[in-house]
């Protein structure tokens, strides 16, 4: 699975927006060539901390080191290095609408390298055949479906040959079989690249289907960390509330609210 040497690490992480926090000292090592999934329910934390992970946002307190550097006290320009070994397929795919696919995936080499247009056109046809996506280079992101979306973001995402690939919520909108399917195309391309996946999801289907270890994100910290097995296993009450799918229990509020909504 990989050869232990952490490539991802978070300590102590204090992260928030305003007055709010949102995760409280969280700590995680992502190893070498692991595929990592980060779950949890909505509110959890998770897609922070990702946001986190590269540097789309600075903590409160504590460190994130990327390949030893760490990128919440590194300068922009160290952080924009570092970056280059990122690829990020964001939840809603957030390609450019007046752009071809093609000329979204090729817009990162353009941007970061001084290789010729030929070049960038043969990277960019390599990775959208690589998710299957060839026959649609000339197509605008409206003329897509949504799985051919994802799989568009996922092209983009690996444009630069990047080590460490992140997911946020890969699986969100789609159907089962095309979810299926996204699982499929990442533990292609781990199969493929070796490289190190981090996966934020609320599926539980797919985060077993694709994960080497698992973290469990609850209110903000961090509650378990473990391979599949361990997690489809664990007694603690917070987790086990998560897989099995129990409700929180109705607060005072939340009765005396519905108990108005019958009056009317």
């Amino acid at each position: 699975m990989s050869d232990l040497q952490p490539m991802i690490e978070v300590r102590n992480l204090v992260a928030g927006y305003g007055s709010k926090i949102i995760l409280h000292g969280a700590n995680l090592s992502i190893l070498r060539g692991e595929t990592m999934v980060i779950l949890g329910g909505s509110g959890s934390g998770k897609s922070t901390l990702l946001r986190h992970m590269v540097g789309l946002e600075r903590p409160i307190s504590g460190e994130i080191l990327i390949q030893g550097v760490d990128i919440t006290h590194c300068s922009r320009a160290q952080l924009n290095e570092v970056r280059k070994s990122m690829g990020l397929s964001f939840q809603g795919s957030a390609l450019f609408n007046s752009m071809t696919i093609a000329d979204n995936v090729a817009l990162a080499l353009r941007e970061h390298t001084k290789l010729a247009e030929s070049t960038i056109k043969v990277m960019t046809r390599i990775k959208l055949e690589q998710v299957g996506l060839a026959h649609a280079e000339d197509y605008l992101p409206a003329q897509l479906s949504g799985g051919m979306k994802k799989r568009a973001a996922v092209a983009r995402a690996l444009a630069m040959d990047p080590e460490i690939l992140l997911f946020d919520e890969p699986s969100a909108g789609l159907d089962p079989i095309i979810a299926a399917g996204i699982d499929d195309l990442i533990l292609s391309l781990k199969r493929a690249f070796k490289m190190t996946i981090v996966v934020v999801t609320h599926e539980l289907e797919s985060a077993f289907v694709i994960a080497d270890r698992i973290a469990v994100v609850d209110q903000g910290r961090i509650v378990a960390v473990g391979t599949a097995e361990e997690i489809r296993s664990s007694a603690l009450p917070r987790v086990r509330q998560f897989l099995d799918r129990i409700p929180d229990p109705v607060t005072g509020d939340q009765e005396a609210f519905l108990g108005r909504l019958m009056e009317e």
